[in-house]
C-alpha cells in the first residue's frame, strides 16, 4: 500500500489547496485513494471531488494505531487504488495535547510508517525556510520528511532560490513550488472552506488546482516517493465490533444539500452489521423512506431552512417515525433539523426547542462523554470520543438532567454540561462520532431496529 502524507507547517499555508490539486492532478492517471486527518469533513468533500472515490478520516483522538492502519488498508481495499495521498491538519505536529502526539498528523504519519512531504508558506523566506525544515525534521526523528513544496512565493526566482537554500541546508528534495495566485483561492465558510457538495462552485476550481499543480510539482518525484514508502506494521485492530446484527433491517440515511457530513466508516459499519442503506432527501423528497431506522447525519441545514421546512410533509413522515418510536440518531445539523425550529422556521419539532444560528463559534474541540441514559447507539455506563463544531445553540428551556442521554466531560455540547436529547427512541447530539470510539454503535442501532 503506496502512500504518502501531505502536512504543512501550520494553518494558512494553502494545504488544502495544495493536497487537492496533487489528488486530481494524479487521479488523471492513477486510481488514488484520498484520507483526511482529524474530524473534518469539508476537505474530504474536496478530496472527493478530485478522485471521484469517497475520501476517508483518520484521526488518532479516535483512533488506536492498530485502527489507523485498519481504516487505511479498508479505504485502499475498496477503492482498489494504487496510491494513498493524506492530507494533514494544521501544523504536522499540532494536536490535543502540547507534548504528545494524539489528534496530531504525525501520530498518523509514524502508525503508517508514511513519508511526509512539508507544505510551507515561503512568503519572504528564503534561508529561514531551510531552518524550518530543518526544525520540524529534528523534533521527530521518527518523521520520514522526503520532499517540501514552497507555496506562496514571490516569483520564479524567490522560488529557485529557496529552492536552493532548503536543498543545500537540510538535504531535502524541493519536488516544487507555487507562485502565489489570489485566482486559486476560494470562500470561507465557518472556519472551512464551503462544502464540496456544491458542486457547480467548486468543480472548475479543483480543475484548476489539478492543472496548477501539473504545471509547479514534480510529480514523478511525488510518485517515486510514494513508491519508495516502507512497509507498514503488521498490526491491525477492529473498527467495528466483531459482534453484528444478524437479522436484516433498513437505515434511512439523508444525503443531499443539507445533509452530508458522515464518516464512511459509520456507513460501512451499519452496512456489516445487516443494514440495507437508503439514501434520500429532505429538501427533495416527499417523505422519508419505509425503513426501520434514521440516521441523520451533519451539514448546512441552516442555509436550506427555507427548502427544508417548506417541505412539510417530510417533516411530518419524520416526526411520525419517531413518535412510532422507531430509533433515530442524529448528530449536529440532525439535530437542529429535529428541533421546533431554525431561525424561528418550523422544523420537524421532534423537540419542541429552537435552535438559532449564532455569530460566534460555540462549540469547536474533541470531546469525551459519559452516556446517562441508554439510548439507541449505546449503554449507560458507557464513555465515549467525538467531536463538535457548530456556530447554533439549541435554546433549551428544560431543567431536567433526565431529557439528556449524554454528560460532558470535554466539550460544551446542548448545555454545556449535558447533550443528546433523548425522546420516545430518538437521540439528537451535537457531537459527531465515529466507530472506531464506539465500537457498538452500529450493532446497537441494528439491534434496536429490530
Amino acid at each position: 500500500m503506496k502512500r504518502i502524507v501531505l502536512s504543512g507547517t501550520g494553518s494558512g499555508v494553502g494545504k488544502t489547496t495544495i493536497s487537492t490539486g496533487i489528488m486530481k492532478a494524479l487521479s488523471d492517471e492513477f486510481k488514488i485513494q484520498s484520507f483526511k486527518v482529524g474530524p473534518d469533513y469539508i476537505d474530504p468533500s474536496y478530496h472527493s471531488c478530485a478522485t471521484s472515490i469517497p475520501s476517508r478520516n483518520l484521526d488518532s483522538f479516535f483512533m488506536s494505531d492498530g485502527q489507523i492502519r485498519q481504516s487505511f488498508k479498508n479505504g485502499m481495499q475498496h477503492s482498489k487504488a494504487k496510491y494513498g495521498i493524506i492530507e494533514g491538519v494544521r501544523g504536522l505536529y499540532e494536536g490535543i495535547s502540547p507534548v504528545s502526539d494524539v489528534g496530531s498528523t504525525s501520530s498518523i504519519a509514524k502508525a503508517l510508517n508514511a513519508p511526509v512531504i512539508l507544505i510551507i508558506n515561503s512568503r519572504s523566506l528564503v534561508r529561514s525556510a531551510a531552518a524550518m525544515v530543518l526544525g520540524f525534521k529534528a523534533l521527530d526523528p521518527e518523521i520520514k520528511i522526503e520532499g517540501v513544496i514552497l507555496n506562496n512565493t514571490k516569483s520564479e526566482k524567490h522560488y529557485l532560490k529557496t529552492k536552493k537554500a532548503v536543498e543545500t541546508l537540510t538535504n531535502t528534495p524541493v519536488i516544487g513550488g507555487i507562485i502565489r495566485n489570489p485566482d486559486i483561492t476560494v470562500k470561507q465558510r465557518h472556519l472551512g472552506l464551503i462544502p464540496a457538495v456544491e458542486k457547480d462552485t467548486i468543480a472548475g476550481m479543483v480543475e484548476k488546482w489539478g492543472e496548477l499543480i501539473k504545471e509547479n510539482i514534480d510529480l514523478d518525484m511525488l510518485v517515486e516517493i510514494m513508491k519508495r514508502s516502507d512497509d507498514i506494521e503488521d498490526d491491525y485492530a477492529p473498527i467495528w465490533s466483531e459482534t453484528t446484527t444478524k437479522q436484516k433491517t433498513k437505515v434511512a440515511i439523508p444525503f443531499d444539500e443539507a445533509f452530508n457530513f458522515y464518516y464512511r466508516e459509520n456507513i460501512e459499519a451499519l452496512e456489516a452489521n445487516n443494514a440495507e442503506i437508503e439514501y434520500f432527501s429532505p429538501i427533495h423528497d416527499e417523505v422519508m423512506p419505509d425503513a426501520d431506522a434514521l440516521y441523520i447525519g451533519g451539514g448546512y441545514p441552516e442555509i436550506f431552512k427555507k427548502e427544508l421546512s417548506s417541505n412539510t410533509s417530510m417533516l411530518k413522515s419524520i416526526k411520525q417515525f419517531s413518535d412510532d418510536n422507531n430509533p433515530i440518531y442524529a448528530e449536529c445539523g440532525g439535530l437542529m433539523y429535529l428541533t421546533r425550529s431554525i431561525d424561528d422556521m418550523p422544523m420537524v419539532d421532534v423537540f419542541n426547542y429552537k435552535s438559532t444560528l449564532t455569530k460566534k463559534v460555540q462549540g469547536l474541540s474533541y470531546t469525551i462523554a459519559d452516556v446517562i441514559q441508554d439510548n439507541p447507539i449505546l449503554k449507560k455506563g458507557q464513555s465515549y470520543h467525538g467531536h463538535e463544531f457548530h456556530y447554533s445553540k439549541v435554546e433549551y428551556t428544560g431543567n431536567n438532567k433526565n431529557d439528556f442521554a449524554l454528560e460532558m466531560k470535554r466539550g460544551v455540547g446542548i448545555t454545556g454540561k449535558y447533550d443528546g436529547l433523548l425522546k420516545n427512541n430518538t437521540l439528537a447530539s451535537y457531537v459527531h462520532t465515529h466507530t472506531a470510539s464506539m465500537d457498538e454503535f452500529a450493532y446497537n442501532f441494528t439491534q434496536n431496529a429490530l
